[in-house]
């Protein structure tokens, strides 16, 4: 139904203490300066300039000053800091100049990795950007919705996010969702006249907030607030809420956390033991946290940086536009994907392929009524719809001398669609509704039959119900149509009673022709495929045969209302088919996957599919999906195919593989030289190395993990799902780190009791072996397999060949080698690093096996 303007009232001044939403609309166009053709657009800038983007919480650019101070917001990067200080206070200016040198070249190096990732990041973010249809200088545009200031006329219709607080000026069956605010599921009507100024929120009929979503229908809506101004930006001001932790953030937060307490251990141990020998506080203190420091990965958050930017430009250029960047990593460890079959599985391009009376015959009234009421629907777009609208106009059918009544918009409770139409200016008034064929039946008392109408008994109802049972299983999608004649201008939910069945509708949407293939190729990668619908379960079994879903695992919507959650974990995960579902069954899916420790994706376009995809681990949608579905999502692809999801799921992957390999590598080298050093010290007459030179060994061990973005990884790695095992990285650490520490004390024996060799020489032999084995185990356990099967990638092998160069080279640079305390060793202690850097290569390659 319409609902008009109210007629323009010469303005007067509006009261100031009068609240938006109680004022006549003349008024309210008065108090923001605005009228019928909107702002013009430089008074939309200066009022841009004035009040500030339309967002909540405005994400702060990332310019270079902000990101090289957030390089030094590390405790770790602080510490060193402070060494450095007090060092120079101790005059100790050459290990004060080396460590300062050390944590710029780190803080550059991360600032100019994560300055490449964010500008990665924010061009694509921008293909993303939430978009309005707003009136300015008279006409109507497409705007970024962050460009919105209060003033502004905006049109809004179904699917679509409500992007500021506003009142309604024009409405035509508009209805909206305001769950997030009010806590109300259900949708309610909006319509424009001002309310009472002392209306509770869930009460103010006229006004639409951010935050909430339109269901059904159209309206053109004032803008009066935008930002942080509006009702949902006071609420996010005040509760100060973050969203909850994704799967990779829970496991890199409990990864420091047992980083931290072993540092603390570390820290704690070696200044104890240090003291007790009676060695200088200071000089202990600085080895002691320079042994912690070694002990971490202080470059993980650059590289995790460099790998999620590199994966975003890789996925991007598939066609996969990634919202959230952690949902790289966790779209790799998904086991299980949950999909609508329409659009997905199917090509998604309805054809009508029948109208037929009760009795399955061919019959041209039925599409004269569904045509009628497709074409008079304004509510929510949908293919069945358009093929109908296609559908009549090829049978010659239009609306003239048809005009609109009165509709009572579709939503996903009823099913149901329905118009009121009239012929002419005395014409009778009909009733035509269409929608699924038990919701329309339960309003049908009669059926149309030649010459007239008859009962719609038992047994009638038994030969429809067979019927459209065979349609299904045909693969056709099957709705009802009904009439009745009507009187009044409006009618309501109780005037869908008493009806007529006048037949059905059979919708044909064949099988895309690689959906099978890709349903085995994500089986392939260990993710299930299930298809969430709400379609008859005759439809979605027909075409779950023809794509390799088990059509006899399934459930109903009927079932799993019986069900008690408990019963629903047991059944999810053994169940391929979940039909006839509603939206809340479509969250309760995910949720009961989810608790039997399954990472679920879900991919949905739709509105009804929004709770769904915020409650999944990884949310996916499409470039043409409605805009609460696609700003729900984590992921958004281009093209719904399934095959592109797959190289998604492959490139996350493969990012999160590398991601852990820096991690098992860092921890477990530098584990193994960090023990290596905390046992040696006690027993030496001075300090394996100084904290300087621990801090560089540190630092350029890390410089070829930056190259880890573009490693080959192993296929059987990207056949399976990936997840943080602490416990795994913990084995990991303690066996290779105790193997390198038992070459690290062969080499503190040989240099101790065969060269004799003195401090110089001592922490220069060791400082290439402890650096030349961290880097031959970066090479050696980057892959699962034997080394020389799996070739790194070039940027890797080109870092590796280079550190190795300089550690060799280093003792004899002259002034830097003096300045860090090293020493030329000469040819033969050279060559034995190197056999004891080989030792060591094949001793992790044979306990890598060993451990498979």
């Amino acid at each position: 139904m319409d609902t008009p303007r109210h007629p323009h009232r010469p303005a007067r001044p509006p009261d100031a203490s009068a609240p938006d939403w109680s004022l006549p609309e003349a008024e309210l166009l008065a108090r923001h300066a605005s009228g019928p053709q909107g702002l013009g657009q430089a008074e939309a800038l200066a009022r841009l300039q004035r009040h500030g983007p339309n967002a909540v919480a405005e994400q702060a650019a990332a310019t270079a000053w902000r990101l090289v101070l957030r390089q030094f917001a590390s405790p770790l990067v602080l510490i060193l800091v402070a060494g450095a200080l007090v060092s120079a206070a101790l005059k100790s200016w050459a290990e004060a100049t080396t460590i300062l040198a050390i944590v710029l070249c780190s803080a550059g190096l991360g600032w100019w990795q994560e300055w490449r990732a964010s500008d990665a990041v924010a061009r694509l973010r921008q293909r993303l950007a939430l978009n309005a249809r707003v009136r300015r200088d008279g006409a109507w545009r497409p705007l970024p919705a962050r460009e919105l200031v209060p003033g502004d006329l905006i049109e809004l219709s179904a699917g679509k996010l409500v992007p500021a607080d506003g009142v309604v000026l024009q409405a035509r069956d508009f209805l909206v969702t305001e769950a997030s605010l009010t806590g109300e599921s259900f949708p309610v009507e909006k319509r424009p006249g001002p309310v009472a100024a002392d209306a509770p929120l869930r009460e103010r009929g006229n006004s639409v907030f951010l935050g909430s979503s339109v269901r059904s229908g159209t309206a053109t809506v004032l803008i009066t607030r935008t930002g942080a101004a509006t009702v949902f930006g006071e609420l996010a001001a005040e509760l100060k809420q973050r969203p909850p932790q994704t799967r990779f953030a829970q496991g890199v937060r409990r990864f420091g956390d047992m980083l931290l307490r072993l540092m603390l251990a570390v820290v704690l141990a070696v200044l104890v033991v240090n003291q007790w020998l009676g060695r200088p506080l200071i000089d202990s203190l600085m080895f002691s946290v320079a042994l912690a420091v070694g002990l971490s990965p202080e470059l993980l958050p650059a590289i995790v940086s460099v790998m999620l930017a590199r994966a975003t430009r890789a996925m991007a250029a598939q066609g996969v536009l990634v919202r959230r960047l952690e949902a790289i990593e966790d779209l790799g460890g998904v086991n299980v994907l949950c999909t609508d079959k329409t659009g997905t599985l199917t090509q998604g391009v309805m054809t009508l392929d029948a109208a037929v009376d009760p009795d399955g015959q061919p019959d041209a009234g039925v599409l004269r009524w569904a045509h009628l009421n497709a074409a008079f629907e304004s509510g929510i777009e949908n293919p069945l719809d358009q093929a109908l609208v296609a559908a009549g106009e090829r049978a010659g059918l239009t609306l003239e001398g048809w005009r609109k009544v009165d509709e009572i918009p579709y939503d996903f409770v009823r099913k149901r669609l329905t118009i009121v139409a009239q012929r002419g200016a005395d014409g009778e008034r009909l009733l035509v509704t269409k929608g699924a064929v038990p919701q329309t039946l339960a309003v049908c008392d009669r059926v149309r039959q030649a010459g007239g109408e008859a009962p719609l008994d038992a047994a009638r109802r038994t030969r429809i119900d067979e019927h459209v049972r065979e349609l299904g299983g045909q693969g056709l999608r099957v709705l009802a149509v009904a009439t009745r004649a009507v009187r009044a201008d409006r009618v309501g939910l109780a005037d869908e009673a008493g009806l007529c069945l006048e037949g059905f509708l059979a919708f044909t949407d064949p099988p895309k022709p690689g959906a099978a293939q890709a349903v085995r190729a994500l089986r392939a990668h260990k993710v299930r495929v299930k298809m969430v619908t709400g379609d008859s379960r005759h439809v979605a079994a027909h075409v779950a045969r023809q794509v390799g879903l088990d059509p006899s695992a399934l459930l109903t919507g009927a079932e799993i209302a019986a069900m008690r959650d408990e019963a629903l974990w047991h059944h999810a995960p053994r169940t391929d088919l979940f039909v006839e579902v509603d939206p809340s069954q479509k969250e309760r899916i995910v949720r009961a996957l989810q608790r039997t420790r399954h990472a679920v994706g879900y991919l949905g376009d739709g509105i009804n599919d929004a709770p769904a995809l915020l409650a999944a681990d990884v949310g996916l949608s499409v470039d043409q999906a409605v805009d609460v579905a696609r700003e729900s999502a984590d992921v958004v692809l281009l093209q719904p195919d399934l095959d592109v999801l797959c190289r998604g799921v492959e490139e996350g992957r493969r990012t999160f593989a590398n991601t852990l390999k820096y991690i098992a590598l860092s921890i477990s080298a530098n584990f193994g030289n960090m023990v290596s050093m905390a046992i040696a010290a006690p027993f030496l007459p001075f300090l394996p190395l100084t904290p300087t030179q621990i801090l560089l060994n540190n630092f350029l061990s890390d410089l070829p993990s930056m190259a880890l973005s573009t490693d080959r990884v192993d296929t059987a790695v990207l056949g399976r799902p990936l997840r943080w095992d602490l416990h795994g990285l913990r084995r990991f650490m303690m066996g290779f780190g105790l193997i390198s520490s038992l070459f690290d004390l062969l080499c503190f024996a040989w240099l101790l009791w065969v060269l004799r060799a003195d401090e110089a020489v001592f922490r220069t032999a060791w400082f290439q072996v402890s650096l030349l084995t961290e880097l031959a185990a970066v090479l050696v356990l980057r892959t699962h397999g034997p080394v020389w099967r799996s070739r790194p990638g070039e940027l890797l092998s080109g870092a590796l060949i280079a550190m190795a160069a300089l550690a060799l080279a280093l003792p004899y640079s002259g002034p830097p080698a003096a300045l860090l305390g090293f020493v030329p060793l000469g040819w033969a202690a050279t060559a034995v690093v190197l056999a004891l850097v080989l030792a060591y290569a094949a001793a992790i390659e044979a306990a890598k096996r060993w451990a498979r």
